[in-house]
């Protein structure tokens, strides 16, 4: 029986396939500056009081890159955004590698000004004892404990929940696809949510049509 061929835009289809060519480093300094470019032109065509910012995924080869703090300062300062409005998701597996190295980095990050987020929390890496040492802005809760929200799973994002709160961390819950879970995250005082039940992936033409209708444009 023949193999199913990859589809090239799945981004779990070719990016282990760029990691392990190595053009990874390439693809994600590209997606950087795509995204900063973009949400600054957005923030100029669409502006309100609240403005938009974007979330860009680092992957493990880039956040050990010796050079990523000076890669991410000129991508500001080439696109004019706000580093304010520039939130970097590294998972958590990645920090735990070598914690003091990670949070070396992400100090450096932090007095660039920019947000940073941890990736797929909860998924059994991370130790609890040491995220007090990382100056994180935002804890996104694994997919996994969202799509069956049973008792032991709901026990587990109160938790993670509670813990954000404690530590001061915005929470966004990852995987969000049914009426259902989004009432059992709200009901949870869950601030954030993320998943198909929002919005499947959309085109620049299709992003830029949903902000033209809501609250970013000027009245």
């Amino acid at each position: 029986m023949a193999t199913p061929r990859a589809r090239p835009d799945i981004p779990q289809d070719f990016i282990p396939v760029a990691e392990e060519g190595g053009q990874i480093l390439q693809i994600g300094q590209w997606v950087l500056r795509q995204a900063c470019y973009q949400a600054k032109r957005w923030q100029d065509r669409f502006p309100s009081d609240e403005s938009l910012y974007v979330t860009v995924n680092l992957s493990a080869k880039q956040f050990a890159q010796p050079d990523l703090l000076d890669q991410v300062g000129s991508i500001l300062e080439e696109t004019g955004l706000d580093p304010n409005f520039l939130t970097l998701e590294i998972t958590e597996s990645v920090l735990m590698d070598d914690l003091d190295s990670a949070a070396a980095m992400l100090f450096k990050l932090r007095a660039l000004g920019v947000r940073l987020s941890i990736d797929d929390f909860g998924t059994g890496y991370s130790s609890l004892t040491y995220l007090h040492r990382f100056p994180i802005d935002t804890l996104k809760i694994d997919r996994s404990f969202v799509s069956v929200l049973d008792k032991d799973h709901l026990e587990i994002v109160r938790t993670i929940l509670n813990l954000a709160e404690n530590l001061d961390m915005d929470v966004v819950a990852e995987g969000v696809e049914t009426q259902e879970q989004m009432s059992l995250l709200r009901n949870l005082s869950c601030q954030s949510g993320q998943g198909y039940f929002f919005s499947r992936p959309m085109t620049v033409e299709e992003a830029e049509r949903v902000l033209e209708e809501n609250v970013y444009t000027k009245p």
